[in-house]
């Protein structure tokens, strides 16, 4: 991977303090909902997980549109979505690029056979991981596989949570990675196919010309509370140390390179 070099902030664009102060509001209930997941009874946890896909969903919205105007609004409102139902659409009919697997009931309403919350956190997370991606590394043609990575490195916490939470159910559990039983590498090979196109498609976005802040700070706190609740909240202390490594590659740099920026 090549690292970017400091080259100082990101030129200042003009954008509307209100979007940014919302977006930012956004952010902040949105880490507010997650705090509170582990926190509920495992009843009303599948509720809490769409209230806050919803929220952060709303919250990186909100950057894209302040920052990138309709375009912004378009692609992370509405095409990574698209993307991520007709991945999950295909991929819960015919097996196809994660693996066999249906859904229950847990992760009501659904679109047309997929439960609303999925789309929107392919690009609720899509986003942030895009912005990451683009912050670390210097070629353009690298940011769409620096982003797959991260979203399939944030999979290795997600899936554990949601087949523990019962909202989906795999047909076939091996073969599996080491200290995460139940998953097959497949689901992690299609994160990390759709995750690339998912960064191949934002590339429209010039993601420098943007204040990284928002999304970033929800990248790191995803990654942080993620490592956090994986070992303590849920005891599943494997997958606290494998996806911490897998999504720190992103997270470390991602920070570093944060604080070089404000220097």
């Amino acid at each position: 991977m090549s690292l970017r070099t400091y080259t100082g902030p990101a030129p200042a664009i003009r954008v509307a303090p209100s979007g940014v102060a919302f977006g930012w509001f956004m952010a902040l209930a949105a880490i507010a909902l997650q705090i509170c997941y582990p926190l509920v009874d495992k009843p009303d946890r599948a509720t809490l997980s769409l209230y806050a896909v919803l929220v952060f969903f709303a919250a990186v919205v909100v950057h894209a549109t302040t920052y990138h105007r309709l375009r912004g609004f378009l692609m992370v409102g509405l095409v990574v979505p698209a993307i991520g139902w007709l991945a999950e659409r295909i991929g819960s009919a015919t097996g196809y690029p994660f693996g066999g697997y249906s859904y229950t009931d847990q992760l009501a309403p659904f679109v047309l056979g997929v439960p609303l919350a999925v789309p929107l956190a392919w690009s609720m997370m899509g986003y942030p991981a895009y912005v990451a991606a683009s912050t670390i590394v210097a070629r353009r043609w690298l940011v769409p596989l620096v982003a797959g990575w991260a979203l399939m490195a944030w999979d290795l916490f997600l899936d554990p949570m949601m087949t523990d939470l019962n909202a989906w159910n795999w047909n076939r559990v091996t073969p599996d990675l080491p200290g995460i039983a139940g998953i097959p590498l497949t689901n992690y090979a299609g994160w990390l196919a759709v995750g690339v196109l998912v960064g191949v498609v934002l590339l429209v976005l010039p993601a420098r010309r943007a204040s990284p802040a928002q999304p970033a700070a929800l990248f790191l706190w995803v990654y942080a509370s993620s490592v956090l609740a994986a070992a303590t909240f849920f005891d599943r202390p494997e997958v606290a140390l494998v996806g911490g490594i897998a999504m720190g590659l992103v997270a470390f740099p991602l920070t570093w390179f944060l604080w070089v920026d404000r220097q």
